[in-house]
């Protein structure tokens, strides 16, 4: 029996590498949407990807972009996809008040243009669209399906529609098409201007005696902190389901930017309050002041449950980022660069 195909758009991000590792483990042919740029963004993939030339290579990489309608629907007819892992965005929601347009293009638009896709040539895949908790904005926590969505930044608004379009393509036509609802999730493979991480490597840089000061905005600001790996398989097991539907993905905890600093810092030694400096320049126009999500219907229909809570999270990213062993941690966690394994610079372009 030939192995399930899987195209996934964001492949070189947090939740795309950590996908594509659990894809490869259950035998799939996977192949990942890449922007083309003068240097290589996929230093979460490097030790993934092999030579498409060695016969045992499971892993392709395509140049394309979500605002080029056209190239997406030739690279889906040519791969030929059984499912479609859309998680490609401008994700920062702070940037997305500074970039509305382009979030609205990325994050909104660039899910009608593949669902679109699909239509058109009529593939019979299964499509998996990256929502996000912040659709729910001030609505009252805890947040579940049912929650209504009240957006709070361009990110949150280019969401909800990203949202409604994937349902009005599983109602109008037929797509078999989910909702992953996932609340903050993160790991040492978030980016360094994510708040979680940035407060995990200044923790150990502050340790290391090689920084001073973190300057942050607003500490009061409760988010419900899950960890990355567990995350992207709730979103296999949402396509694994033969009715499609939108499922919550959280922990059901609720920690402030507070609470996770101090968890941090006391991890790596340090009392917060010598270091930390107030910054303006970081809070959003308009704040979101709490998301606990409810995540019973994942977990009844699913059978999936979060085992890291944030406490443990905070432990996971500071010890990565001092370097320490996290071979105990449950789950895939970030391989150590290895000496016989090339970057993406030294490997052959991917084809167009």
């Amino acid at each position: 029996m030939p192995p399930k195909v899987a195209l996934i758009t964001g492949i070189t991000g947090q939740d795309g590498s950590y996908l594509a590792e659990l894809l490869l483990s259950k035998g799939y042919l996977v192949h990942g949407l890449i922007r083309r740029s003068s240097s290589f963004s996929t230093g979460r993939i490097d030790h993934l990807y092999k030579d498409p030339h060695e016969p045992d290579a499971r892993l392709r990489l395509h140049y394309g972009d979500l605002a080029d309608g056209s190239r997406v629907s030739t690279l889906l007819e040519a791969i030929q996809p059984d499912e479609v892992y859309h998680l490609a965005a401008q994700s920062h929601v702070r940037v997305s008040f500074d970039e509305p347009e382009f979030t609205g293009s990325t994050t909104g638009l660039g899910t009608t243009r593949l669902l679109e896709a699909i239509r058109m040539t009529g593939l019979p895949c299964r499509f998996y669209q990256a929502s996000s908790s912040e659709m729910y904005g001030i609505s009252p926590a805890p947040q579940s399906e049912t929650t209504p969505f009240h957006p709070r930044s361009p990110y949150a608004c280019a969401k909800v529609y990203a949202y409604w379009i994937t349902r009005n393509y599983r109602e109008a036509y037929g797509v078999h098409a989910v909702n992953g609802i996932l609340f903050n999730h993160e790991s040492p493979r978030r980016g360094e201007t994510f708040v979680t991480r940035k407060i995990a490597m200044a923790a150990a840089r502050i340790a290391r005696g090689e920084q001073k000061e973190l300057h942050l905005g607003n500490l009061e600001a409760r988010r419900d902190w899950g960890y990355a790996p567990e995350f992207v398989e709730a979103m296999w097991r949402m396509l694994q389901r033969d009715e499609p539907d939108d499922y919550v993905v959280a922990t059901g905890t609720s920690y402030s930017v507070h609470d996770f600093l101090t968890l941090c810092f006391e991890h790596a030694g340090l009392d917060w309050e010598r270091h930390v400096r107030f910054d303006e320049r970081y809070l959003r126009p308009s704040e979101v002041p709490d998301l606990i999500g409810d995540a019973s219907k994942a977990e009844r229909l699913l059978g999936w449950r979060a085992s890291v809570r944030t406490p443990e999270l905070a432990r996971i990213m500071v010890d990565s980022e001092l370097g320490r062993n996290t071979s105990a941690v449950p789950g895939p966690t970030a391989p150590a660069a290895s000496a016989g394994l090339p970057t993406a610079a030294a490997l052959p372009v991917p084809p167009r």
